[in-house]
């Protein structure tokens, strides 16, 4: 349960609860793994250090956005979506001859942003999968290239569909009617899918370093173990019901939901392994010195943000 007293400024009560228990863990674990480093430096403690800091951008991309403006939101994540489809696309080889194409796959980035600020739900849904089903193509055609078509059409479809589509469902939650007697809003809700997402990645390390025996996918992630799986997917779980004021939802459907975004957002990690690994490269970029890319950090959400929107459009919506 929040505590009504404790309130950041822009931000509901549940939400600021959770992030001040946020920022606490990280100011814990920041000077815990410095200090285990300095007296005995080992490389789980500079994975760990590296992922205490990456969990500090998390925080403050998240407290910029949401804390300021609804604008400001829609805009830091659509710049964050258009970073990274523009990581991969740079990675894909695309024809140099179908620049005009690659335009309008920018292009879609603001569209796809702008009809979920707007709340169109049946645009919102039907305009990437649908639309630039048909634009990417036609444009194509117009400018009469051939070359590399079919390769071309289904890279940048499936990369929209992975870095645009995916990833503005997150927005698309400050756009959905509130909830009669819900306090925490769309705060609390994206908050609970950005963090459950992000400590299910280190459930999932810990447990694995700690009991990890079984590979799960030896080629694609030699270091992911079906225990670090169970380990991150159970400690996600009660973590998210932990977590229950912050979602409008009953145990029983919180509960599933955590479950849930912890398995998506595991697949979501793999898959961008196997594309890592099929472009044999270590990262998509170098956009946060150190860290890699917004892809390398936005990997388990793709996946993780389609499911739980979902979940709560069907459960509460419908």
């Amino acid at each position: 349960m929040y505590f009504n007293s404790i309130k950041i400024p822009g931000f509901t009560a549940p939400a600021s609860e959770a992030l001040i228990m946020t920022l606490g863990l990280l100011v814990f674990f920041t000077i815990l793994f410095w200090g285990w480093g300095f007296f005995r430096a080992q490389d789980n403690i500079v994975n760990l250090k590296s992922r205490t800091k990456s969990w500090w951008v998390i925080i403050i991309i998240y407290a910029t956005m949401m804390g300021i403006k609804k604008e400001i939101s829609f805009i830091g994540l659509g710049f964050m979506s258009f970073i990274a489809l523009r990581e991969l696309l740079s990675k894909l080889q695309i024809n140099k001859n179908l620049r005009r194409v690659l335009f309008w796959a920018y292009l879609a980035v603001p569209i796809q942003f702008y009809l979920a600020y707007i709340g169109n739900f049946q645009a919102f849904l039907l305009f990437i999968p649908v639309g630039m089903f048909f634009i990417l193509p036609f444009r194509a055609i117009i400018e009469g290239v051939a070359e590399d078509s079919i390769k071309t059409f289904s890279q940048l479809h499936w990369a929209l569909m992975l870095t645009v589509f995916s990833l503005s469902h997150i927005a698309y939650f400050i756009s959905l009617p509130e909830i009669p007697g819900f306090e925490a809003g769309y705060q609390g809700i994206v908050y609970f899918l950005i963090f459950l997402t992000q400590i299910n990645d280190i459930f999932q390390f810990i447990s694995g370093k700690l009991f990890g025996k079984h590979k799960i996918t030896p080629q694609i992630s030699p270091n992911k173990t079906w225990e670090g799986f169970f380990g991150g997917l159970i400690l996600t779980t009660l973590m998210g019901y932990h977590l229950s004021y912050l979602v409008p939802l009953n145990a029983m459907q919180t509960t599933i939901a955590a479950a849930l975004i912890a398995i998506a957002g595991f697949f979501g990690d793999l898959n961008i392994s196997a594309v890592k690994r099929d472009l044999n490269i270590k990262d998509m970029s170098n956009f946060i010195p150190g860290h890699g890319g917004i892809l390398d950090r936005l990997d388990s959400l793709t996946f993780s943000s389609l499911f739980f929107f979902y979940l709560i459009y069907f459960w509460i919506y419908l």
